[in-house]
């Protein structure tokens, strides 16, 4: 079930103690591209997609999700999101989880780590990336971008559960939380100018 909201979330939702957050902009560069959509699941089968065509980012009913400490936000590329996140709304999440970042550290046998990668792989589900390039800054989202929009969301919780086995498996949980707690501060130094520089390097 896909619910869609111009502004902000309904008041007094509950979404327990993790959620899986996507965001859709007008491109890929942070300095740029202007944030359109939030979207965001608990993984009970409904999605919350929050759309922003009036560049009103006040928000305070998402803010309060977004900024809960005792709600684990669940990514798939959780640095270009939590970038986002941060740009516009002020606010690094925390904690973070991911599902990019673990498949790296665990499926070191492949490169192919996007979702649609991971949810045919993992799950054996296909997912259609049909409307990824579509304008997400129109007045009113299609039916099509909503259903492209939720894809993104329904099946991160299910992927977090794999890729923690996986990195049990190979003995990399804490190595993963570790980049987990880092992530917001990634997104911070992109944010800041150091997006293609590697500050760790000689």
């Amino acid at each position: 079930m896909i619910h869609y909201h111009k502004g902000d979330l309904p008041p007094g939702l509950d979404f327990g103690n993790s959620i899986a957050i996507d965001s859709e902009t007008m491109g890929l560069r942070l300095q740029r591209d202007r944030l359109c959509v939030v979207q965001l699941s608990a993984g009970d089968g409904t999605v919350h997609v929050v759309h922003f065509p009036d560049r009103d980012y006040s928000a305070p009913n998402l803010r309060r999700v977004l900024a809960d400490p005792k709600i684990t936000k669940i990514f798939h590329f959780a640095r270009f999101d939590l970038a986002m996140i941060q740009r516009y709304f002020g606010i690094a999440c925390r904690p973070v989880y991911c599902t990019r970042t673990a498949s790296k550290l665990v499926r070191t046998n492949t490169e192919r780590h996007g979702l649609k990668d991971l949810c045919m792989e993992m799950l054996g589900v296909e997912l259609s990336k049909q409307q990824q390039t579509s304008d997400w800054g129109a007045a009113t989202l299609s039916q099509q971008q909503l259903d492209y929009a939720a894809s993104d969301v329904l099946y991160l919780h299910r992927l977090r559960d794999k890729m923690d086995e996986l990195l049990v498996r190979e003995g990399r949980t804490a190595l993963a939380q570790a980049c987990f707690d880092f992530l917001p501060d990634r997104a911070a130094l992109d944010l800041a100018g150091w997006e293609e520089e590697d500050i760790f390097a000689h």
